[in-house]
């Protein structure tokens, strides 16, 4: 079963449509990427699967049924317009939100004290949010977001404000969640964290899906003729059917971008076999950058 399946979503403003009959199946317990330009519906939608509005047309279905106000208390959702109460104490404040999610006192303190012991935030409880730093701010909106152990999480730019330490302490939590079987869907323009979190991903472009699967499955299918190569010695053409795209000497190994002709891989290391020694030879494959720019380029 799906944790998340939208079936021909419309939503338009005036005459301005902002998403086009849009479905996509979002795998139970997947980091589920939806991306795309500014602009392109990504908000529009992330707030038609929390419930804060509706779409015009089509169904969303929470792990087969028809959502429901039942199943907001089950969603963990982090915008990216960030919502926290600037003069409220961090402490208040997350027992607060914990509450309006359904839990109990005893529940929320238990919960709050858990994540705090985990981010290191016992010296925040009694200060405002609006003496924290950036940073700082964003941890505490982050454990607002899970504090109820919601099943669905919605991170949008979650990494914004973060130095690369903090950053990859969440990406550590995010995966943790998922093991404990959340479902995440992560929005975000930073292509190296879709690349090392998602195992799916969606891009909508103008309202509309452009690109949609596995991850793995999208770059295999777009994998080209194009290899990486590490030789102990420079190679030469004699008449090896190849292309160099692009050749760098470092620390004594010669590194090469090719591009095969009507000669095979075999082929090619056979050839270069008998004159140096090969250190690596691989296809290149496409990261989730180059898909990103490509489909918005069709």
């Amino acid at each position: 079963m799906n944790s998340i399946d939208i079936q021909h979503v419309s939503k338009q403003y005036g005459s301005h449509v902002v998403l086009d009959a849009i479905s996509i199946s979002i795998p139970q317990q997947s980091i589920f990427g939806l991306l795309g330009p500014n602009g392109a519906g990504k908000t529009s939608l992330i707030r038609i699967i929390t419930g804060i509005t509706a779409p015009d047309s089509g169904t969303v279905l929470f792990r087969g049924e028809q959502f429901a106000e039942k199943h907001i208390g089950q969603i963990g959702y982090l915008p990216e317009e960030r919502g926290l109460y600037k003069k409220m104490k961090v402490g208040e404040q997350l027992i607060y939100l914990a509450r309006l999610k359904g839990l109990s006192k005893l529940e929320a303190n238990k919960n709050m004290a858990y994540w705090v012991a985990k981010f290191a935030m016992e010296d925040w409880l009694q200060k405002p949010v609006e003496s924290l730093s950036k940073g700082m701010q964003q941890k505490v909106q982050f454990v607002a977001t899970i504090i109820h152990k919601p099943s669905l999480i919605i991170l949008d730019e979650p990494f914004t404000g973060f130095d690369p330490l903090n950053a990859n302490l969440l990406k550590d939590e995010i995966l943790d969640l998922r093991a404990q079987g959340a479902t995440i869907i992560f929005s975000t323009h930073r292509m190296e964290s879709v690349e090392e979190l998602c195992s799916d991903i969606a891009m909508i472009n103008k309202a509309r899906i452009v690109l949609e699967g596995a991850t793995k499955h999208l770059r295999s299918m777009e994998q080209t003729n194009n290899y990486q190569l590490i030789t102990s010695e420079k190679i030469e053409g004699n008449g090896i059917e190849f292309t160099v795209l692009q050749e760098q000497c470092k620390e004594g190994l010669w590194h090469y971008d090719l591009a095969l002709g009507r000669l095979s891989s075999s082929e090619l290391i056979a050839k270069l076999a008998s004159n140096t020694t090969i250190y690596q030879f691989a296809a290149k494959v496409p990261t989730m950058n180059d898909l990103f720019i490509k489909a918005l380029q069709h």
